[in-house]
């Protein structure tokens, strides 16, 4: 047995049903990324909805349930070289919006769904606004009743895939003051009049995902847009939010293996102080430490994934999505740390096959909810009397 098979074999803890489907999806995917690797964003997100990555099905009875099937086949992308960006977004729809609002996706005479899961229509989740940041009790958009519907004035902002998506999950104020059922959440086709596409960000991470504003200027919508019933906005936003920092880093488990995998070859092959690079006991460590994260992070997202699956609700499951969410974004930070370290200057060299992307993994710190805020959530369950 090779280095790589044993490494595999060592790696490979999610339940037997899931690896099939990783493995699957990384053979599917292999050819789709050197086809595609040149295509605008909204070419290679069909061709990978082609492949099935955003249906909700299950594997049939031997196979893994809908939850667990969506998370192995990401991750399967993933280990194909997808671009971490484009998974990072298909992701975020993934299980921020399709799992969580299926009931409204597929209502009778609305059903979106096929089209979202062919990748026709691309969906986006439009709550941050740039004075609220986190506290989206605090939003300025508001959507006020105007006959049989509601006319909507405001701006989102930092929302991802904005400047392509097609419809907006946008979350408005309908009542005043920070009431728990103050906020409503629309859905929005973004070729509505009154609604146009802001800013689009040039970002430093996740290139390849494009982000933008969503800019509302007196937008009618009927009253078949609200989603979950006037005032339920807040509770709509916290299963959407438990939902992406529950799985919203199953994004990340094909590039860290891939680090993972890169890092290890290059020690074993490196010749170092008339040695071997792998032969010294600090750099086994290190990737050893790798190995560690990745199995630990692997574990994680796929036992959430299972108790999903399982019927357990995410708003139920929000203290173990957010200790994941801050378990696996900074262990992915950490093997970057290690595999950075190891590579030296070549790990800022494009050509050298050793390049490292550490702002990618620093930014998953902050994204669907910053981990210090986390952290406070998770001291709250506790009993602890922390405020925000």
């Amino acid at each position: 047995m090779s280095d790589t098979d044993s490494l595999t074999r060592m790696l490979r803890c999610a339940p037997a049903p899931a690896e099939r489907v990783v493995d699957e999806f990384r053979e599917r995917a292999a050819d789709n990324a050197d086809k595609t690797s040149g295509d605008d964003f909204r070419a290679q997100w069909r061709s990978l909805a082609a492949l099935g990555v955003l249906r909700r099905t299950g594997g049939g009875p031997d196979g893994p349930g809908p939850v667990t099937r969506g998370l192995a086949a990401i991750e399967g992308i993933g280990l194909a070289g997808i671009d971490p960006g484009l998974c990072y977004a298909l992701t975020s729809q993934l299980f921020g919006m399709q799992h969580p609002l299926h009931t409204t996706l597929s209502r009778p005479g609305q059903d979106i769904t096929e089209s979202v899961e062919e990748g026709r229509t691309l969906l986006c989740h439009a709550l941050t606004e740039r004075v609220g940041g986190s506290d989206p009790l605090s939003m300025a958009t508001r959507a006020e009743p105007d006959r049989d519907g509601y006319v909507l004035t405001g701006a989102k902002t930092f929302v991802t895939a904005a400047p392509v998506a097609d419809l907006a999950i946008v979350f408005a104020r309908t009542a005043t003051g920070r009431a728990p059922f103050a906020l409503t959440a629309f859905l929005v086709p973004l070729d509505t009049p009154g609604v146009s596409r802001g800013e689009t960000f040039n970002k430093t991470a996740l290139r390849s995902a494009p982000m933008g504003e969503l800019l509302f200027d007196g937008a009618r919508l009927p009253a078949t847009a609200v989603i979950g019933g006037e005032g339920s906005g807040l509770g709509i936003m916290s299963a959407t939010t438990a939902w992406e920092r529950a799985l919203i880093l199953g994004y990340a488990l094909g590039p860290m293996r891939l680090l993972l995998d890169r890092t290890a070859r290059w020690a074993r092959e490196r010749e170092h102080f008339g040695r071997r690079m792998g032969a010294s006991h600090q750099v086994a460590a290190r990737i050893s430490d790798m190995a560690m994260t990745l199995h630990r992070s692997r574990v994680q997202l796929y036992a959430l994934a299972a108790a999903l699956d399982a019927g357990t609700s995410a708003r139920q499951l929000a203290a173990e999505a957010a200790l994941t969410k801050i378990s696996v974004s900074e262990d992915y930070l950490r093997m970057t740390e290690h595999a950075t370290a190891l590579a030296g200057v070549r790990a800022f060299l494009p050509d050298t096959g050793l390049a490292a992307d550490p702002l990618s993994p620093l930014a998953a710190l902050t994204y669907a909810g910053p981990n210090d805020l986390l952290r406070v959530g998770v001291a709250r369950q506790l009993g602890l009397p922390v405020e925000n």
